[in-house]
């Protein structure tokens, strides 16, 4: 059963980082070996239970996970449907004294297929540390010229305006 926890800081503020973790919609763009994503239904404006279908090589599987969003601070993945045994994953994110975001990330995992769970244990570090700087390389394309500004005047990264419009697959009049 394959488990990777960590800790990182970056010099953006915890309600962008929750911003782009939420964004789910988006993880193709950015995320290796995501190759689509759609969110099937939002249950309620804070949980929503959406399909990942990740790919290598030979290899497409399909699962869904049900995302419970605990705006600014905490993103709770819960495995719904596909190739795994179970699946956790979360994400904490708390301002250090500088405004910079902490990000505490977790993930716990087993394959159903042994083949697969042999193929990924083989993998499983190198795959994570590549997605886990993929979300910081998505906030540096972001977010690194509000972070530059706001550390110029302050020292600290200038906070992201609060959406006009809602986010993609987001519930009528949710404006998160």
């Amino acid at each position: 059963m394959p488990t990777h926890a960590e800790t990182r800081t970056v010099p953006f503020t915890p309600q962008q980082m929750f911003d782009l973790v939420a964004d789910v919609e988006r993880y193709p763009e950015f995320l290796p070996w995501c190759v689509a994503c759609r969110i099937r239904r939002w249950e309620t404006p804070q949980r929503l239970v959406a399909d990942l279908v990740i790919g290598f090589k030979m290899i497409r599987e399909r699962f869904t996970s049900r995302v419970e969003l605990s705006r600014p601070n905490r993103i709770d993945v819960a495995y719904y449907d596909g190739p795994f045994r179970h699946l956790t994953n979360h994400w904490t994110f708390a301002a250090n004294a500088e405004g910079h975001c902490i990000i505490d990330f977790y993930i716990d995992f087993e394959f159903r297929s042994r083949t697969l769970q042999k193929m990924m244990g083989k993998l499983f570090n190198e795959a994570v540390q590549r997605m886990v700087n993929a979300f910081e390389r998505r906030a540096v394309t972001l977010y690194a010229g509000d972070a530059l500004q706001g550390s110029a005047s302050t020292g600290r990264p200038a906070a992201v305006q609060a959406h006009a419009s809602p986010l993609p697959g987001a519930p009528p009049g949710d404006r998160r």
